[in-house]
């Protein structure tokens, strides 16, 4: 039985996740904004077969939560085993672009909000010497698109910060996953036009699973994003930026 930390746990992405961890009987300690949300979900997971299913509410934003938050979680749990930090919000592209108190929210909640989380939770990890932290980044942050480059930057910052904590954690024997997920059909992307490339949260969370339990450094989901990335990358500038992706 592993003992879960769920952040953003009635998004999309992470309660279809937490619902094969409730499977297969690992105990659960949820925390998101919405709490009628929160305990149903906290319901549903027993149901499922999680032994336990705490919630606790809180906004990611309010930064001097996080302590007690995550003191909460450690009386509750004991010793945590896996983390994933999944919450985040999608803003439209062109409102942050006539509002700099919008763009500056956006960067917030996707980026200072998790940068400010792993922070604490790399601090009491190393104590403890042994967990995996996994993080919901994004393809976006791999280069920045004139689509979603608010967005795409505060994902990139999330990137570039998992990536030298997992070098900063190695000698502690804890482990840090970045997951990068394509297109995937949430609420939060629901006005978005969907094709062939869009997939399902179900369709990706075992693979969130996986690279937890295998301890991965960094994970595309699906996995064909990998190489579409690595095309979009490459790319010369003088080119990337006369076309739209």
């Amino acid at each position: 039985m592993k003992k879960i930390l769920i952040l953003g746990a009635t998004s999309a992405i992470a309660e279809a996740t937490a619902r094969i961890w409730a499977q297969r009987g690992d105990q659960l300690f949820l925390v998101a904004r919405n709490e009628e949300c929160l305990n149903l979900l906290a319901k549903d997971l027993k149901v499922r077969g999680a032994p336990e299913a705490h919630g606790y509410c809180m906004d990611a934003n309010n930064f001097d939560q996080h302590s007690s938050m995550l003191d909460k979680a450690f009386e509750i749990l004991g010793a945590i085993d896996i983390v994933l930090i999944a919450h985040g919000t999608l803003s439209s592209q062109k409102e942050c672009e006539r509002s700099v108190d919008l763009t500056m929210q956006e960067i917030k909640t996707n980026a200072l909000s998790v940068i400010a989380l792993l922070t604490h939770l790399a601090n009491r990890f190393e104590i403890q010497r042994s967990g995996t932290i996994s993080v919901i980044s994004s393809v976006a942050g791999d280069r920045g698109r004139a689509s979603n480059y608010v967005y795409g930057s505060a994902k990139a910052m999330v990137t570039a910060f998992t990536s030298g904590l997992r070098q900063r954690l190695y000698e502690s024997g804890v482990s840090v996953v970045t997951i990068k997920p394509g297109f995937v059909d949430t609420p939060m992307t629901a006005e978005f036009k969907k094709g062939f490339l869009w997939a399902k949260p179900e369709s990706i969370v075992k693979g969130i699973v996986v690279a937890c339990d295998k301890k991965n450094s960094e994970i595309y989901l699906p996995r064909f994003w990998w190489a579409v990335m690595i095309i979009i990358k490459l790319i010369p500038d003088e080119i990337f930026k006369k076309i739209r992706l």
